[in-house]
């Protein structure tokens, strides 16, 4: 793993508090990053897969030996599956395998080396990666809300629009914006939230006040109320993510924006990736269900 995560000013407005020009390349990457450590509790990912920072003697070794071993070192693929990388013996017997196919990727395959497969983590494992004082945090807002149910709300990048040659607006994500307004919301998830609950929302939308309306059934929660518990522990926007990712996956009921599986509950059935195919945006309730 990298041993800092990039926190660019461009997307998150902690990101720099002190900023000179006069700074070389250096200075600026240590001020616009943050240590891996500091977001991840890395010995607890280690139980599960052994975790090397970039920065680490070990990984400078198996750079080394890479660089050494020439082209059974390494190799940077793409668009393999694992099950060529696992039969293929010129794959299987690379010191290090990056399946991004890019030299600088962050992440590298993980391989047991005893039986020539890959560990394959399900997307849930990371975010309960967290470092011990973040989970800290989450923990703390969690008992405060009692029972609750959450949903995360993504507009602000998704619902983003373009005009086509005839000045006509097109989005890739065509009913996203209907669908993440509260006036869906509230119609969306009636059958899985029932009146009077907790909702915690977690959301990038910007616009003050701009789910109030879903307080005529709900108690809303964000986690700007509990800045008593979050203010001493948060540097930058990132951890704040991860925390408000913990408490959404410690709901009752987890709605989320996207489906990362069939199985979800989501605000939309627009797809996640789309494949840049640009619609018109749809805003009437007659497609809904």
């Amino acid at each position: 793993m990298p041993s800092r995560m990039c926190i660019n000013p461009i997307h998150n407005k902690k990101g720099i508090l002190h900023h000179s020009d006069n700074s070389n390349t250096e200075e600026r990457w240590a001020e616009s990053s943050c240590s891996m450590d500091s977001l991840y509790d890395m010995d607890l990912i280690s139980e599960t897969v052994p975790v090397i920072l970039d920065n680490s003697k070990d990984w400078y070794q198996v750079l080394s030996t890479s660089m050494k071993l020439g082209a059974r070192g390494v190799a940077h693929v793409e668009g393999i599956s694992r099950v060529d990388l696992k039969e293929n013996s010129h794959y299987s017997n690379l010191l290090l395998i990056n399946r991004t196919a890019s030299p600088l990727s962050w992440f590298m395959e993980c391989k047991d080396r005893n039986n020539r497969s890959a560990i394959a983590l399900p997307y849930s494992f990371l975010p309960t990666m967290a470092a011990d004082r973040l989970r800290d945090a989450a923990d703390k807002i969690m008992a405060l809300l009692g029972d609750y149910d959450a949903i995360h709300v993504r507009r602000g990048d998704k619902i983003k629009t373009r005009n086509d040659r005839f000045g006509v607006s097109r989005t890739l994500h065509p009913h996203l914006d209907r669908d993440t307004r509260p006036e869906f919301i509230l119609h969306k998830i009636e059958k899985w939230v029932p009146p009077g609950r907790t909702l915690f929302i977690a959301s990038n939308e910007k616009t003050p006040g701009f789910f109030s309306p879903l307080a005529v059934r709900y108690k809303l929660a964000y986690s700007s109320n509990y800045s008593m518990i979050l203010d001493p522990v948060i540097e930058n926007n990132y951890e704040l993510f991860m925390i408000e990712r913990l408490i959404l996956m410690g709901a009752k009921t987890f709605i989320r924006t996207f489906k990362e599986d069939d199985t979800d509950l989501s605000l939309t059935e627009d797809p996640k990736k789309n494949t840049k195919s640009w619609q018109l945006p749809v805003y009437t309730m007659d497609e809904a269900e």
